[in-house]
């Protein structure tokens, strides 16, 4: 039966369709053929016998289960038979809920589901009623921020069985918030009594009345031969019971995914569900891979292989690039600006290479430096999120200071010295409610100069404290800075430490990481001010230019599709491009900041996965770029090249690689290949599995076996670089490059450290 079978399959795929008819696990790297493999799989089972009535496909989202099941029509299209339902998680739930309304279980609900307009409403209401009333007026001036946090985590308690309160505090909100635990009951208590639900109670109504009831679980469960999931690696808790459920004693359970892709922990996925509860709970499964991809070549399968290996929550499985795959080219680059890099590489390049490139950020803030780069070169791109950077609150509130500092106020209608007033009153906040900033900026735009020592002849007796101590700082910035014509960066630099900007934006965040972003989106615009090294009215003149432009091309975009892509990389999982950059590999993005309370060491595992994922987003190029290294002390940490970069073993994958595609080419006709560079396990395992010998200098000394105190260079977590100067029984010293002496732990130095190696 196996000569049935199309020759392009590899041996990994037939073993995969020829299976006998047993739970099964499948590791599936990037870009591995796994729905040809499944499409497949279910070709050879129906044409075993198998009832087509009694198999079952569940997918992640509709787009994925149209595409399989044009795969599976494709496949089976000579065979004539009937085929397995193909479904969606939501289908699946939303059927079984309106069977046990009609079995009594479940209270009866409206057909018509909630849409997300309803929903943001409603939880609109809900924020400005249960909020501390000291939030009151930023929650008014920032509702988009809030209803999202508010649906999200309704959405995100909905995935597991984890009670509410336990929610919040594992997503790590600080008190001021803890009103969003009354707000989900008072949610529920609404669509209740509305009789509606909605998308996340498809799944999450039902697998609670299953949990909860043996009757329902013995209704729903032992009806199906065969259940076949994909992207398991992306399962949460309430998809994980539903199919344990399902498939009873009875059906034989296939799932198929990545480990080293599970990259949406902040909806609910976990990779414990792929990596040990289907053994556990599907009793010990058969184990297949699929180890060739067919998207990328040797020299980005090395440079990833060499990286996701530091994980240790993972199936050992290398990627492997395809013989038939075009050779792939990498590129490190040392830069201290990304911008820079990136039109470097985009200028002259076709319009048809252009759409062919992503810019991939781990944060959107990443992306305001370079969008600007790219406008002031005219250098077509798009955005699948948000409008871009200089739409941004911050770039306008920079931009109105600018206005006010250069002189500008006279040129301006009322209406934009009005709003000139409220962005600057906003920029840090001021402090005051609403009602009264709006007459405080009315007031402002009244004057058409002068407007620093406006604020500072104000009565403060008729002021609180706060709000009074605000306005004095912000009219003595205004009145310090007026007509300056230093360096626009320079400006910006003292208006941010006269206004104390960044403790007032820490200090109305929602989250630990919505601060970072915000003040990262004011520093990343500033260095792109800073590279112009212009005075500010030209800085000024400039911005009102660029935002022209952006204009021109939000109207241009919208007939059609040219152009960069930026994204970041959460958006981008299951997406290709002949061309990928990744800019920002430095330790303040890549890994991002963790918080305190992280657990560290699957923190760093979950960074770690997600620049796997955007490097394995390319087909043709890969750029990479980072900080200059070198052994200098890092005057800013944040700064230092990201501890990921020595982990890619770039040399050695590249000249590994592309000797791996010279020989493939028929350029090189030797079975050995010599190199001057320390070996590594990946690079031996890889050259093995292509039948060459690998030679070089012995592995680095640094090994699993010696303590990382031996070393005498670490990097912390948190702190960044240092060296390691004296050793304790039970502890040991590290002076880090920015200057502090601390004692650690050896007990727990693994969560925190990794060696320096370069």
């Amino acid at each position: 039966m196996t000569s049935q079978l199309p020759d392009f399959l590899t041996s990994e795929q037939r073993d995969i369709i020829t299976a006998g008819h047993e739970h099964a696990l499948i590791t599936a790297v990037a870009g591995s053929g796994k729905t040809t493999t499944l499409a497949w799989r279910l070709r050879w089972l129906l044409q075993q016998g198998h009832d087509p009535r009694r198999m079952l496909v569940l997918m992640f989202n509709r787009s994925a289960r149209v595409d399989f099941e044009r795969k599976l029509r494709d496949v089976t299209r000579d065979l004539g038979l009937t085929l397995p339902e193909v479904r969606t998680y939501h289908a699946m739930g939303l059927r079984l809920y309106k069977r046990f309304v009609q079995e009594g279980y479940l209270p009866a609900f409206s057909d018509r589901i909630l849409t997300e307009q309803e929903i943001s409403y409603q939880a609109w209401l809900l924020t400005r009623q249960l909020a501390p009333e000291d939030l009151a007026d930023e929650i008014r001036r920032n509702k988009k921020d809030y209803v999202e946090t508010a649906t999200n985590f309704i959405d995100l308690v909905k995935t597991t069985l984890t009670p509410v309160e336990v929610v919040f505090e594992e997503l790590g909100y600080s008190d001021r918030h803890r009103y969003l635990i009354d707000l989900f009951h008072a949610f529920e208590q609404w669509r209740k009594e509305r009789s509606q639900i909605t998308f996340a109670d498809m799944l999450y109504e039902p697998v609670m009345a299953i949990h909860q009831n043996t009757a329902l679980q013995r209704l729903v469960g032992n009806k199906m031969d065969l259940v076949l999931v994909d992207e398991y690696q992306d399962t949460n808790e309430i998809q994980h019971l539903l199919l344990r459920y399902v498939a009873g004693d009875r059906a034989r359970v296939t799932v198929v995914g990545d480990p080293d892709q599970t990259i949406y922990e902040f909806r609910g996925a976990r990779p414990e569900f792929i990596l040990r509860r289907f053994r556990e709970e599907f009793d010990e499964p058969l184990q297949h891979t699929l180890s060739y991809s067919f998207r990328y070549g040797h020299r980005v399968a090395l440079l990833a292989n060499h990286l996701i290996t530091h994980n240790q929550g993972r199936h050992d499985v290398l990627c492997h690039a395809h013989p038939s795959t075009p050779a792939s080219r990498i590129q490190l680059h040392e830069s201290e600006q990304d911008g820079g890099v990136v039109v470097k590489l985009l200028e002259g390049l076709p319009e048809a290479e252009q759409q062919q490139t992503a810019i991939l950020f781990r944060v959107w803030s990443q992306s305001v430096p370079i969008e600007l780069r790219l406008l002031a070169r005219q250098i077509p791109y798009r955005i699948d999120a948000g409008k871009g950077a200089l739409f941004s609150r911050e770039v306008e509130a920079i931009t109105s200071l600018l206005k006010v500092v250069t002189g500008q106020l006279p040129h301006l209608t009322a209406q934009d010295r009005l709003d000139t007033a409220r962005n600057l009153l906003r920029f840090p906040h001021v402090g005051l409610k609403e009602q009264e900033l709006g007459h405080m900026a009315q007031m402002l735009a009244g004057f058409e100069s002068d407007w620093g020592n406006c604020l500072l002849s104000l009565d403060e007796s008729a002021l609180g404290p706060m709000p009074a101590r605000k306005l004095r700082r912000l009219g003595e910035a205004l009145v310090s800075l007026s007509g300056f014509s230093g360096s626009v960066a320079t400006l910006l630099g003292r208006y941010a430490e006269q206004t104390e900007l960044f403790e007032g934006i820490r200090g109305l965040a929602l989250t630990h990481e919505t601060a970072n972003e915000r003040i990262d989106t004011v520093q990343g615009f500033r260095a792109y001010l800073a590279s112009l090294d212009v005075p500010p009215a030209e800085a000024l003149q400039h911005l009102q230019t660029l935002r022209r432009q952006a204009l021109e091309r939000q109207d241009h975009n919208s007939e059609d599709n040219r152009g960069v892509l930026l994204s970041t990389i959460h958006r981008t999982k299951g997406l290709e491009w002949s061309r990928v950059i990744i800019p920002g590999l430095q330790e303040k993005y890549l890994p991002y900041s963790p918080r305190q309370q992280d657990d560290l060491q699957a923190f760093m595992e979950s960074e770690r996965r997600l620049l796997y994922v955007a490097i394995t987003r390319t087909r043709n190029e890969l750029h990479l770029i980072t900080r200059p290294g070198g052994t200098r002390p890092a005057v800013d940490a944040d700064q230092a090249p990201s501890r990921f970069v020595g982990e890619l073993c770039h040399d050695l994958s590249e000249r590994f690689g592309r000797w791996l595609d010279q020989r493939k080419q028929g350029h090189e006709d030797s079975d050995q290949f010599e190199v001057d560079l320390p070996l590594t396990p990946v690079g031996q395992r890889y050259a093995s599995r292509e039948t060459v010998s690998l030679k070089g200098e012995a592995p680095s000394p640094v090994t699993d076996n010696q303590p990382l105190w031996a070393c005498q260079r670490l990097n912390h977590a948190i702190f960044g670089p240092g060296t390691v100067l004296a050793e304790e029984e039970s502890s040991f010293d590290v002076r880090f490059d920015e200057g502090r002496l601390l004692t650690f732990s050896k007990k727990s130095a693994h969560l925190y450290f990794r060696a320096i190696t370069q």
